[in-house]
C-alpha cells in the first residue's frame, strides 16, 4: 500500500531532514508537497488530500491547530512535530495523539509512522484528533481526556474524574457519577499529565483530584477523605508535600 503524505513546517531544514528519513526508512511513503506555514498548508492539503500530515506545531502568525481549526473535516492521519511546547504537548497527550520531538529521533518516527499505518490501512476512523480539536476550541476550559481501555477509547472530562489507582500496569478511573474505568495505562503516565491539573500523587498507587478532598484524616499517619467517602492513603515521603498542595488549592 502506497501511503501519499504532506509536511508542512516553517523551517526549510527540518523539511529536508524529515524526507531523508521518509524516503531511508519508509519506501510505502510518497510526499507529494510541502508547506512553510498554515494557509499553504490548508491549500495543499484541499489540493492533494493525503493518507498522512506532518505537521509543525509551531509557526509563525498560526500555529498546526489553527490549521486544523480550519479545515471542514479530517479525513488524514496527522503525526505533530514540535520543539517542546508546554500547551500542544499537554493537548496532543490529552487525546492520546502521536508526536515527535526535534530533533527527530529515528526509533520514535518509526513507532509513530507504524501506527498511523495500521489505522490507514484498516481505514479507522481516528476520534481523538476529534478530541483534540474540542480540548483546542474549549481554550484549555474543562478539557477531555482519551482514556483507552481493552474495547474502546473513552473521552472524559477531566473535572469529573475524582481519583486514580494504579493496578499492576493499569490504572483505574473513579468518575464522580461513581463509574469506574479500567485503562491500559500506567498511573505514571497519567500522573505526569494530570497534575497540573490539579491532582497530587498521595502515594504510588494514588493519584487525587483535590477538589474532591474533603478532610485529611490524621489516622494511620495520614488519609485524605474524599467527597464519594472514598479514603486515600498518604505515603510518609509525599506527606507534607500534600499538606502543601492542600494549602495552596483548597
Amino acid at each position: 500500500m502506497n501511503i501519499s503524505a504532506i509536511i508542512i513546517d516553517d523551517e526549510s531544514h527540518n523539511i529536508e531532514n524529515l524526507q531523508l528519513i521518509i524516503t531511508k526508512y519508509c519506501s510505502d511513503i510518497t510526499i507529494k508537497a510541502t508547506a512553510a506555514n498554515a494557509i499553504d498548508g490548508v491549500s495543499i492539503i484541499q489540493q492533494y488530500q493525503p493518507d498522512l500530515v506532518f505537521l509543525d506545531i509551531q509557526m509563525p502568525d498560526q500555529s498546526g491547530f489553527d490549521l486544523l481549526s480550519k479545515l471542514s473535516s479530517i479525513t488524514f492521519e496527522i503525526i505533530f512535530i514540535t520543539a517542546y511546547d508546554k500547551y500542544g504537548i499537554q493537548a496532543i497527550k490529552f487525546s492520546a495523539l502521536d508526536y515527535l520531538l526535534k530533533p527527530i529521533n529515528v526509533r520514535e518516527f518509526g513507532l509513530a509512522v507504524e501506527k498511523a499505518r495500521l489505522r490507514i490501512q484498516e481505514k479507522q476512523r481516528n476520534s481523538n484528533l476529534e478530541n483534540l480539536l474540542s480540548y483546542i476550541k474549549a481554550g484549555n476550559r474543562d478539557p477531555k481526556i482519551a482514556l483507552p481501555t481493552q474495547k474502546e477509547t473513552l473521552y472524559v472530562k477531566i473535572s469529573d474524574i475524582i481519583r486514580c489507582e494504579a493496578v499492576n500496569n493499569y490504572t483505574t478511573f473513579c468518575l464522580k457519577n461513581r463509574e469506574q474505568i479500567l485503562v491500559c495505562k500506567t498511573l505514571k503516565e497519567f500522573s505526569d499529565l494530570l497534575k497540573p491539573q490539579g491532582f497530587a500523587r498521595t502515594h504510588q498507587s494514588h493519584l487525587v483530584n483535590i477538589k474532591y478532598v474533603k478532610s485529611y484524616l490524621k489516622e494511620d499517619g495520614g488519609t485524605l477523605l474524599l467527597d464519594n467517602q472514598d479514603k486515600i492513603p498518604i505515603s510518609r515521603q509525599n506527606r507534607e508535600s500534600i499538606k502543601i498542595v492542600l494549602n495552596q488549592m483548597l
